[in-house]
């Protein structure tokens, strides 16, 4: 069963808001947080689903966003890298 678009948006939500946090920067605003935390749920959902663990819609509320976290930490990462952004400390 998969989430409906009010579950994606929390998700996006909190997702940017947790990576922004544990990213240690000043985030990207509230709208690109919350962009980055539903491409990091793509990100994560990729990552999971082929480690066998399941996509993003295939696990709880929860399980979606820790999911969602890991993915948009590996993009913050990578966007941090290509951009040269290093001004906060991992």
């Amino acid at each position: 069963m998969g989430h409906g678009i009010i579950a994606w948006i929390i998700i996006g939500i909190v997702a940017g808001w947790l990576t922004g946090k544990i990213m240690k920067g000043s985030g990207f605003g509230v709208l690109m947080d919350m962009v980055i935390g539903l491409v990091g749920a793509l990100i994560g959902g990729f990552i999971s689903s082929h480690l066998g663990l399941g996509g993003v819609g295939d696990h709880g509320l929860i399980m979606s966003i820790v999911i969602a976290v890991i993915g948009a930490v590996i993009l913050t990462f990578l966007v941090r890298l290509v951009t040269g952004n290093r001004s906060a400390e991992l």
